[in-house]
């Protein structure tokens, strides 16, 4: 049974944090966040004032959320900025922000994938953070009820399975950053460690992805329907493809091995639509090049075959 969950405000008197990207992930940092911090949701377009959170149990929390655009931001800046937009939409975000911000703001990139990390982390003139994530969230929009909604619509986000992220910069610098926004993330619900060791970590969730994410998008199934034929197999294959890229890239192997880690995933997130099976139905572009490009370039560099990893790009 959906039960209300009370919902009390953040004292206003912290750092605030904007969180520019209010997709799955976007939504579902800021209806955390906002339990314990000040937090602004911040789109192209005008972003919902309020959100509904469903919990993994079937709780929901509804909370009104201050919000803005890239062309309206807030005159105050914040303490810390979460840019949860698509990794294709992350450097033209970012551009909008760069000259209207103190040069020192820290920068959190959420991103799937393993390209704009090590380019933002580049240009932006601030402190730049990476995370990765195991959350299974997915956007759940649709006709209000109760009064809960805006203008005759809900905009919600499921929170479909529990998992546990990661943070650091990607050479190990800023734990005096990276700790207490650590801390801050598992008191709001979202257990988080800071580490020093992101690379690797990206790498890992690269691997996840890709042997996830291009394949529920092409079947249009959720998470858990890939424990069962003919899915299994495909993974098993892809999985047998990453294990040989991440040898040669000398990428450590999680301590349970590379299969374990994936199909872990599976089963926390089993109820959620992957991100790319939410574009895909959505219609729009996916992250497909951002997901299996950096591992097709690898393989080609280590003269590797790879030819499931080569189908899922080609939509085969």
């Amino acid at each position: 049974m959906t039960r209300e969950r009370p919902v009390h405000d953040a004292h206003h008197a912290r750092p605030s944090h904007w969180i520019v990207g209010p997709g799955a992930v976007g939504r579902l940092l800021a209806m955390h966040l906002a339990r314990q911090v000040p937090v602004t949701l911040i789109g192209r377009r005008e972003p919902p004032a309020r959100l509904t959170l469903t919990t993994p149990e079937d709780e929901r929390e509804i909370r009104a959320l201050p919000g803005a655009t890239l062309e309206t931001l807030p005159p105050i800046p914040p303490a810390t900025i979460h840019l949860t937009t698509k990794a294709h939409g992350a450097e033209e975000a970012v551009a909008a922000l760069a000259n209207r911000l103190p040069g020192e703001t820290p920068l959190v990139l959420w991103q799937n994938g393993f390209g704009v990390q090590e380019s933002l982390t580049r240009a932006w003139p601030g402190p730049v953070l990476c995370a990765s994530t195991t959350e299974g969230a997915y956007v759940d929009d649709a006709p209000a009820t109760d009064g809960e909604g805006d203008h005759g619509m809900r905009h919600g986000v499921v929170h479909a399975g529990h998992g546990r992220t990661v943070i650091g910069h990607l050479d190990g610098a800023y734990r005096e950053l990276a700790e207490p926004l650590a801390h801050t993330l598992s008191v709001a619900g979202l257990p988080c460690e800071a580490v020093a060791d992101i690379r690797v970590r990206l790498w890992h969730k690269l691997a996840v992805n890709a042997a996830i994410n291009p394949l529920v998008a092409r079947f249009r199934i959720r998470n858990g329907q890939l424990r069962d034929r003919p899915f299994r197999p495909m993974v098993e294959a892809v999985i047998d493809e990453l294990v040989t890229i991440m040898a040669a890239e000398d990428i450590p192997a999680p301590p349970d091995g590379w299969s374990a880690l994936v199909w872990g995933v599976v089963e926390a997130t089993a109820n959620n639509r992957a991100s790319m099976l939410q574009d895909v139905l959505a219609g729009r572009r996916t992250e497909a090049d951002a997901i299996l490009g950096p591992l097709l370039h690898t393989a080609r560099r280590h003269a590797l075959p790879c030819p499931h990893l080569e189908a899922l790009q080609a939509g085969d």
